[in-house]
C-alpha cells in the first residue's frame, strides 16, 4: 500500500504522510451508492485520526452523521482504489471518477 501511496505523491509533488492502518478516517454512507465523483480531501492529523474525509457525488452534508469513522485498515471493503491516495500529506484532494483523476494542494484545509 505504502508503495503505491509513495508513486501518488511523486506524480503530484506532494509530501508523503502515512495514514496508519490503526487511524481513523470519516466516510459517507454514500460511498455505498457508486456515486461519482469520488472526493477526498486531508486535515491535519490528530487524536487517533488520519485527517482523511472522503465522499461520493457533487457536495458533502453539514450534517454531523454524515461521515461515519473507520479505520484506515478497512478502506477496501469500502473501495478499494481509494488506499493509493491514502498517504498523500494534510492539504491534498483528490477527485476521481471512471477515466478521471484530480489532485491538488488546497492550503485552505490547513488554516
Amino acid at each position: 500500500m505504502i508503495e503505491s501511496q509513495q508513486i501518488i505523491c511523486v506524480k503530484y509533488g506532494a509530501a508523503f504522510l502515512e495514514s496508519d492502518l490503526n487511524e481513523k478516517l470519516g466516510i459517507a454512507l454514500n460511498m455505498r451508492d457508486n456515486l461519482f465523483p469520488i472526493n477526498g480531501l486531508r486535515h491535519k492529523p490528530e487524536n487517533g485520526t488520519c485527517g482523511w474525509y472522503i465522499w461520493a457525488g457533487d457536495g458533502f452534508s453539514e450534517d454531523p452523521d454524515y461521515f461515519v469513522p473507520i479505520h484506515v485498515r478497512h478502506i477496501d471493503e469500502w473501495d478499494p482504489k481509494l488506499k493509493k491516495y491514502l498517504g498523500l500529506g494534510p492539504g491534498w484532494r483528490f477527485l476521481i471518477a471512471d477515466d478521471y483523476e484530480d489532485v491538488w494542494f488546497d492550503q485552505s484545509l490547513l488554516d
